[in-house]
């Protein structure tokens, strides 16, 4: 039987999650190449920042919200069936303030935190929270259960899935798209999934100027709240956020955090970590019992991830570049985790459909 050569450009979430997809074809070759892997922390590669956690913020008809809405299913069947990829269910409250429309975290957050959000038949046990269960500042509120995950456990989870199911891995820095095949053991690329993310706008023959960084800081603390919560905005500014996530199988809980589009900063702004901390335990108060105050907090390390924003969301499409197939699935800014399944399928969809055409094309040749 012939074999369809497969490369897979990138290694974060969307990158191995498109792989292991993929991988359960017969007759397709595949290797993933990356400049980055899972245990590596760099600024480049957001998905080791990531909470990581199903927060939906798609608009309603959106692709973002058709891939979160896919990937939730995936996620809760994990989440039952297989304890060791690192995922547990996490009870979630989300507050809504009115003041925050408009700001960068407000649009960020604004179906999120809506009464009558569209995931409300997605996840279980959604419900509005009653005005004497939200705090002074909020207007609106809702509680449902979501998911978290420890995402030092969850990517070289996939990354051995996909060994597994026999895709080769490997490291390379690509300068063009084109590059690709050369990585494979066959020396060529039948077709090349680009799940580059930031670096989709540094990669030749994509060079996407609508991708830019979204920069994001978190603490990583010991104490363990039980719950995750965020709020729509921050009186501190308007690009900091207030969120917490515990992640699982003793990965820490997330305090964050900001979303400063167009930064590249890759240090943590010590000013910046202490209003996270505090903006954490006022809204959260579960996270220091004994004092209530910030020096509770154990902190396990101080964090920035980038963001791979892109203007117009997330890109799953297939184009012919140099003559060779690709298919881009990059761009997901803050979302990865909670639509990277469902974004996997549409690639997935779209490589077959390749698949069928060239066939079509060499039957009548």
């Amino acid at each position: 039987m012939a074999t369809t050569s497969i490369v897979v450009v990138g290694a974060g979430v969307l990158g191995l999650s498109t792989a292991l997809v993929l991988s359960k074809h017969k007759g397709l070759d595949i290797t993933v190449v990356a400049k980055h892997m899972p245990g590596d922390f760099d600024i480049e590669y957001a998905s080791p920042w990531a909470g990581a956690n199903f927060f939906p913020v798609g608009a309603p008809g959106s692709d973002l919200q058709k891939f979160e809405k896919a990937t939730w299913g995936e996620l809760d069947r994990i989440c039952r069936e297989v304890p060791e990829a690192g995922i547990h269910f996490q009870e979630t409250k989300t507050y809504g303030r009115k003041k925050d429309a408009g700001t960068a975290v407000g649009q960020w957050f604004q179906e999120l935190v809506k009464e009558d959000a569209w995931f409300k038949d997605v996840v279980p046990n959604f419900r509005v929270l009653p005005k004497s269960e939200l705090p002074p500042d909020a207007e609106t509120g809702t509680t449902f259960t979501s998911v978290c995950m420890n995402v030092s456990v969850y990517l070289p989870w996939i990354l051995g899935q996909c060994v597994k199911n026999g895709v080769t891995i490997r490291r390379g820095i690509l300068s063009h798209i084109s590059e690709a095949g050369s990585y494979h053991s066959s020396g060529k690329a039948d077709i090349t999934l680009n799940c580059t993310g930031l670096l989709a706008s540094k990669l030749g023959g994509v060079m996407d100027a609508s991708v830019y960084p979204g920069r994001g800081q978190i603490v990583v603390v010991r104490n363990e709240p039980g719950v995750m919560v965020t709020v729509s905005g921050t009186d501190d500014g308007d690009e900091e956020a207030t969120y917490i996530m515990q992640r699982a199988v003793g990965g820490g809980t997330v305090l964050g955090g900001c979303l400063q589009h167009g930064s590249w900063e890759s240090q943590p702004d010590p000013n910046l970590a202490q209003r996270i901390m505090q903006r954490s335990i006022d809204l959260c108060p579960s996270l220091v019992p004994k004092t209530g105050k910030v020096t509770e907090l154990s902190i396990i390390r101080h964090g920035v991830g980038l963001r791979p924003m892109r203007k117009g969301g997330p890109r799953v499409e297939k184009e012919k570049i140099d003559g060779n197939w690709i298919v881009h699935n990059y761009g997901h800014a803050g979302y990865g985790y909670q639509s990277g399944w469902g974004s996997a399928w549409e690639a997935e969809k779209l490589v077959l459909e390749i698949l069928k055409q060239e066939s079509v094309v060499k039957a009548k040749l």
